[in-house]
């Protein structure tokens, strides 16, 4: 921890002893918000056992009977909550099983794979294992964001356990680093500075600023009314879901070149809906380009809408889910 502590001293540009004391203040602070937010938000579903680890669900819809079992995976800055609270319950009310799973490190689950997790073909295999553990038949996966990745990921490397695919504002083909960061920034992201930042004085300034970190993510829509509390947002600010999903930015665009080249073999019925006014994942960037990379994918852009379609668009988004369904079936 020394090398950390000197670097973040270099950082500030103050003396080591102040920013220890900085440190120590922070971590005190950390400590009860991470104590508060435990308990504000507990596990909500059960708890499935794979190898190394536990992953954490939430599940709505009939067990039996079903129309067809519907996996969600969240995106970054998440858990299972998210897409659950957005869209979870009006693929319940159609017949769907729903099956939401917190993402390795996020939310409720552990970090199985650990620093290997944050590429997404590592945490596709905790889900299959998930899914084979829950005896669920092969699913409709839906990914948000991030979690098209590992939606994609799931398909390419373990095919018996997906049905279909809906990529929902995906994030799937490499793109490039148009911000170069500075040095001070590119040092906060190393492994050791990181890892002490998320433990010291990374969750307070999270907690400060989520609030407007989660209407960004709704423009250009206004937030949902509620989305924090419902989305249990709050779970990503304690220390180990902080470095996780720090860990799974900095990872994605290396595991994005070396997954995409291998989309056109994937022959499961996949539609893609993305928002046409979306600032954060243009379409014309990702989900235009992802639908004619993946052969018979179906492209829906949604005229007005922004990043967060589950939540804004929920039952546009059914619609599309419900037909790919019936494309699956045939």
């Amino acid at each position: 921890m020394r090398p950390a502590l000197v670097a973040l001293a270099i950082l500030a540009g103050i003396p080591a002893v102040i920013a220890l004391a900085i440190l120590a203040l922070g971590a005190a602070a950390t400590l009860l918000i991470t104590l508060r937010v435990g308990a504000a938000y507990p596990p909500g579903g059960p708890f499935v056992a794979v190898p190394g680890g536990r992953l954490a669900t939430l599940q709505e819809g009939p067990a039996e009977g079903a129309r067809a079992t519907v996996v969600l995976i969240h995106g970054a800055s998440a858990n299972a909550a998210d897409p659950m609270a957005g869209i979870g319950a009006s693929l319940a009310a159609r017949g769907f099983r729903v099956i939401a799973f917190d993402r390795p490190g996020l939310g409720w689950s552990d970090r199985i794979g650990g620093d290997a997790a944050a590429d997404p073909a590592v945490q596709a295999r905790s889900i299959a294992e998930g899914l084979r553990a829950l005896g669920a038949p092969p699913a409709l996966v839906l990914g948000h964001s991030w979690g098209s990745a590992l939606a994609l990921a799931l398909a390419l490397d373990h095919p018996d356990q997906v049905a279909g695919l809906a990529l929902v504002s995906p994030v799937a083909l490499p793109f490039p680093q148009r911000i170069s960061l500075p040095w001070y920034w590119r040092l906060a992201a190393k492994p050791p500075v990181a890892w002490l930042l998320s433990r010291t004085i990374g969750p307070p300034l999270a907690l400060y600023y989520l609030r407007g970190a989660a209407g960004q993510a709704f423009r250009p829509q206004a937030e949902t009314e509620g989305y924090l509390e419902r989305a249990r947002a709050p779970l990503v600010i304690r220390p180990g879901a902080l470095l996780a999903n720090l860990q799974d930015l900095i990872g994605l665009p290396a595991a994005l070149a070396r997954m995409s080249p291998r989309y056109a073999s994937l022959s499961v019925p996949t539609v893609i809906v993305s928002g046409d006014a979306d600032p954060l994942v243009r379409p014309e960037a990702q989900a235009q380009p992802l639908a004619r990379a993946i052969p018979g994918a179906t492209l829906v852009l949604l005229p007005g809408i922004g990043h967060m379609v589950p939540w804004v668009a929920p039952e546009a988004l059914a619609d599309a889910v419900t037909g790919l369904a019936a494309r699956a079936a045939e």
